[in-house]
């Protein structure tokens, strides 16, 4: 039997949430609906112009996310990643634990740096847009892998951010190498338009000679295909990934079984804040799959909880909210 349903290896960052109008944007230079990766000086330049206006404080990174997802609905998770010996890695360490996710994170013998934080924007149209500084995360590597964890799991989940550093992006092939060997399924998530459009060979590494379920929102797949045209798209993702979830925002989602693509409902709400939607979609489809759900099904369930955590603000939702969610996705409520 195995012991985790999905280990998990991304960025580990305490993500602080601002609320702003596009303008606000534009005065601090920021480019809207993207993550930018920046240094710390222009992070605590930010910081401090902002002073305490944020909404919102939550270990998050894209696989944090996802992972905390599936902890929440029920799921067993395992976490790697690194952080620093600080304020902000305990804030993370601590979030972690009591969100119901294992990880060998250990901060007293964790090391001296910074701990990254992703900056958060949230425009009135729901847009959200990333500044990220990655601190320690950069230096995530083949000794924070849990080789243990990877083999007793379903799933090993591998975060697309991952790519733009060569220390972590050797992290994530190594991941994946791992799992291969030991007959784990491979599931990568492709992050963002601007990993596809600035570190396509880095990516491509990363997928290998393929992997067995891919995310990517309508835009990345877009633009790891080359075209803007879905049905060339569905057929260049066939060839690197066995099944793939297409995310569409006000359209659903586009869901490849490995026989069959599946037309995945959405579910209208009032949208006011798109962070973590993509994270939630995954984390829903994969405990959905992994508690022997239809790809049909756990489609089904992941539209319905990404609609549900953008109409509130934060990367994700409460745990009595999502096991809410899900009681009622499994009673037909």
């Amino acid at each position: 039997m195995m012991k985790y349903d999905v280990y998990a290896i991304g960025n580990a960052l305490v993500d602080i949430e601002y609320h702003a109008e596009e303008s606000k944007l534009n005065e601090l230079s920021i480019e809207k609906g993207l993550m930018t990766l920046i240094d710390e000086t222009k992070q605590n330049s930010l910081i401090r112009h902002l002073g305490d206006s944020h909404e919102s404080m939550a270990c998050g990174g894209s696989a944090a996310n996802t992972i905390i997802a599936i902890a929440q609905m029920g799921g067993k998770t395992h976490f790697d990643c690194r952080v620093a010996n600080d304020i902000t890695g305990q804030f993370f360490a601590d979030d972690l634990k009591q969100s119901g996710v294992y990880s060998k994170i250990d901060i007293s013998s964790a090391p001296v740096g910074v701990t990254g934080k992703c900056l958060v924007f949230v425009t009135p149209d729901a847009d959200r847009t990333m500044n990220t500084f990655l601190g320690v995360c950069t230096d995530l590597d083949h000794s924070d892998i849990d080789h243990d964890a990877i083999a007793h799991s379903q799933y090993a989940y591998i975060e697309g951010y991952l790519v733009t550093n060569d220390c972590t992006r050797e992290a994530a092939i190594k991941v994946r190498r791992i799992a291969e060997d030991r007959k784990v399924k491979t599931a990568l998530t492709l992050s963002d338009p601007n990993m596809v459009l600035y570190f396509r060979e880095g990516l491509e590494a990363m997928i290998g000679d393929g992997v067995d379920l891919l995310f990517a929102n309508e835009d990345e797949a877009f633009e790891l295909a080359q075209t803007k045209d879905l049905d060339e798209t569905v057929y260049a993702l066939k060839k690197i990934a066995k099944t793939f979830a297409i995310t569409r925002g006000k359209q659903g989602a586009l869901v490849f079984d490995g026989e069959k693509t599946i037309e995945i409902v959405p579910h209208p709400v009032n949208a006011i804040d798109t962070l973590g939607a993509g994270d939630m979609f995954a984390g829903a489809f994969l405990y959905g799959l992994t508690q022997g759900m239809s790809y049909q099904e756990a489609g089904d369930l992941a539209s319905l909880a990404s609609s549900k955590i953008v109409t509130q603000y934060g990367p994700r939702l409460k745990a009595s909210q999502t096991q809410a969610l899900l009681t009622g996705f499994n009673t037909g409520n």
